[in-house]
């Protein structure tokens, strides 16, 4: 498969979708969205920011239910991708999505965090495919910046 073809079908796959990506956020502290060493983007923790620039916020299973954790989970994903793109001006550059790490705004009894960051892995793999699966870590957060519902950090594998 070419570069080129891939490319068209990520951004087909998006289109399909219904995903539009918007530029991302700026960081809202000292620190950048991304970091690049040798062929692996480490990419900063990012909330559930829509696209009018509020957030999802609450605790799951207290203020929001598991499917509204998981689609907030979904929206940090695209959020994510759009920091990709920003990044490597395309998509079909990613190699691999590595390593996930989901954090969950809950209650100290809340035990379903996987389910909520399921929403994030999925989407990896509905875009990027085998590519798109990776080891994860899904953890429970007694709070999170600006009372955000999930927060999300990502190590990317990228083309040399």
């Amino acid at each position: 498969m070419t570069t080129s073809l891939h490319a068209q079908d990520i951004d087909q796959k998006l289109k399909e979708k219904g995903i539009v990506l918007t530029p991302p956020s700026q960081p809202i502290a000292n620190y950048v969205n991304a970091v690049r060493v040798g062929n692996l983007l480490y990419l900063s923790g990012k909330g559930p920011t829509k696209a009018d620039g509020t957030n999802i916020t609450g605790k799951v299973g207290k203020d929001l239910t598991i499917e509204q954790g998981y689609q907030a989970a979904r929206l940090v994903g695209i959020n994510h991708l759009s920091v990709l793109k920003a990044e490597l001006g395309n998509l079909n550059k990613v190699k691999r999505i590595v390593k996930v790490l989901g954090m969950v705004n809950c209650e100290n009894s809340f035990g379903d965090h996987p389910k909520v960051i399921n929403g994030y892995s999925d989407l990896m793999v509905e875009i990027f495919g085998d590519k798109g699966k990776h080891a994860r870590s899904a953890v429970g957060m007694g709070s999170l910046p600006n009372n955000i519902a999930v927060e999300v950090e990502v190590i990317v594998e990228i083309e040399p």
